[in-house]
């Protein structure tokens, strides 16, 4: 295993280092330029500025002496700034737009799958049934929609006619949550810190709460399809499996047979699935933020994009790069730990 480790790992450099030449050289070619967009919206900007900007920026380089010197500096840990925000682009990116991404795609996966391993072991144990019959046609619907249609329809149904939620962005109101220990300096007496502290984190959680159920509603839904339908089809497939004849020949229990022997090799695909799923969460949610004003990676990338702040966009892309690789990696250690007819020598 150690030594299947330290080969994916070296195989990491080569494979991110390809990436970012793609990228980069995708970017390139996008038409315009930042310098371009600062003469459009600054009537006083005169040409000695513009050639003076471009050649600051490097911009009249060849896109691949502009990426030498850009890798120069990456692997230095230094990504640029963002023209647009005057900030570093990694500051701006992990400080200021990943936590709201991390809690948007985390909330939806987790969902995602309690709702989805159930469901698709409950429709392969009742296949035929009018419920095994139910489930799969809610997960065509939920694998055809579109999610931006979603998205607005859920801001239509709930914000706008029910008035529920929030329609759309992240408003900060300044509600903190409760501290225990602040709590305990204006009161000694134990029930009435939990009463307080109780009562405040039920404000808080009613409060954001009702921004984030839309969002993570529409990001969620796509995935619950799919893992329902895969982990239907997963346990259809084992059930039907010599060595769980034998276990129920043997008199086990039904509840038994299927948790401690079924589950465990059914789940094995759905693992690689959600260890895949985690990275498309990050970059699938540019449209569910976008529709919702959500200020995550999402926003981040289409806003970079639009404005050329392409030291942005490298970053946000290369992290989500980095995901998928590391969290294709993940599985693989995952499988051989609960399967352990594999191992990696």
């Amino acid at each position: 295993m150690i030594n299947f480790l330290i080969r994916r790992f070296l195989q990491l450099i080569p494979t991110l280092f390809v990436i970012s030449v793609i990228l980069y050289s995708l970017l390139a070619l996008k038409p315009g330029d930042p310098i371009d967009d600062m003469r459009r919206g600054n009537p006083g900007f005169t040409q000695a500025d513009y050639e003076r900007l471009r050649e600051l920026y490097g911009l009249d380089d060849p896109w691949y002496i502009r990426y030498l010197k850009w890798l120069g500096r990456a692997v230095q840990g230094d990504f640029g700034p963002s023209r647009q925000y005057g900030m570093p682009a990694t500051q701006y990116v992990f400080q200021y737009r990943l936590p709201y991404t991390v809690v948007l795609s985390g909330l939806s996966l987790f969902f995602a799958f309690i709702i989805a391993v159930p469901l698709g072991i409950f429709s392969a144990l009742r296949q035929h049934s009018f419920w095994d019959y139910l489930i799969t046609f809610i997960n065509f619907i939920g694998v055809s929609i579109p999610i931006f249609w979603l998205a607005i329809l859920l801001i239509y149904v709930f914000s706008i006619q029910i008035r529920n939620f929030l329609p759309a962005g992240f408003v900060d109101r300044g509600i903190p949550w409760p501290d225990w220990n602040t709590l305990a300096q204006e009161t000694s007496d134990t029930l009435e810190i939990l009463s307080i502290y109780f009562s405040k984190a039920m404000t808080y959680l009613a409060y954001y709460s009702r921004q984030l159920i839309l969002p993570v509603v529409a990001l969620a839904s796509l995935q619950l399809a799919q893992w329902t339908r895969f982990m239907r089809s997963s346990m259809l497939e084992v059930v039907s499996m010599d060595y769980i004849r034998t276990a129920k020949a043997k008199g086990l229990t039904h509840k038994t047979v299927i948790f401690r022997h079924a589950l465990r090799n059914a789940i094995l695909p759905i693992i690689t699935l959600i260890a895949l799923s985690i990275p498309v969460l990050f970059s699938g949610a540019v449209l569910t933020e976008t529709v919702f004003n959500w200020p995550g990676m999402g926003t981040a990338i289409l806003g970079s994009l639009l404005n050329n702040d392409f030291n942005v966009a490298m970053v946000a892309l290369m992290f989500i790069s980095m995901l998928v690789l590391l969290f294709n990696l993940l599985a693989d250690i995952v499988y051989a730990l609960i399967d352990p007819r594999i191992r990696y020598d």
